[in-house]
Formats: structure tokens, sequence, C-alpha cells
């Protein structure tokens, strides 16, 4: 089973994340929202605990989702190596009680369901790593 393992640099995750915020930024500029969402997804801080670094990311993350219109021209775009992370994003999207989030995050989920099948799910739930 994975340990969560602290990360000693918060700052320099943080720094990390506000890197990628302004990369998201500028590709949601260019009408590029699946490349986005692709940005935001990686590097997500795995293995800390740190409710600052967590929180940081979602919002980098949840700006790349909510700029998502074509949800069917994502999964045609969006490599399979990305559906399980996604989905803990979604869940953690769902969590947040925000109508508008919540739309959005459930929509994605129904057709992240129906492309990577239930075992994304029971994934995302026994995932211990990538804690978001």
């Amino acid at each position: 089973m994975a340990e969560i393992v602290e990360v000693d640099n918060y700052e320099a995750i943080i720094t990390s994340i506000e890197h990628k915020s302004r990369k998201i930024e500028s590709l949601l500029e260019q009408y590029k929202p699946v490349e986005a969402l692709k940005t935001a997804l990686e590097g997500s801080p795995p293995k800390t605990k740190d409710e600052r670094c967590k929180s940081s990311n979602w919002i980098v993350v949840h700006r790349a989702i909510m700029a998502i219109k074509d949800v069917d021209s994502l999964f045609s775009a969006l490599d399979p190596e990305y559906y399980d992370i996604l989905m803990k994003y979604l869940s953690r999207g769902l969590s947040t009680g925000d109508c508008p989030t919540c739309d959005q995050c459930k929509m994605i989920h129904e057709k992240l369901t129906e492309k990577a099948g239930l075992g994304c799910i029971l994934r995302c739930l026994a995932d211990t790593v990538n804690t978001v």
C-alpha cells in the first residue's frame, strides 16, 4: 500500500501550481480547453496532505474543467492516461455543492464513465497516492 509522504517544500509546489495556472490561462485564451485540462491534470501534487497545495491545484483544475464546452470532443482528444486523475477531480467537484460546478462535473463524469468504465471509479476510490 502506498504511503502518504509529506513534501517539505510547499512553497516550491505552490510556485509550480502558479506557473501551471498562467499556462492554463494562456491556453484558454487561445481557445484550447482540452490542452488546458491536460496541463491542469499533469503534475498534480502527489503524496501531500497539505491542504494549501491541494486547494491551489483544485482551483487550477476547476478553471480548466469549467471551460470545457464540448464533452464529446474532450474524450476524443484526451488520452486514457488522464482518466483516473480526472475522475478524482470530478469527485471533488461534485462534493463542492456549487450548482454550476456540480452540473459540469456530473456531465463530464457521465461521459467519462461511459468511456472508461466503472473500473475508473473504483481506481479513483482506491487510489491513496494521488490525493486531490
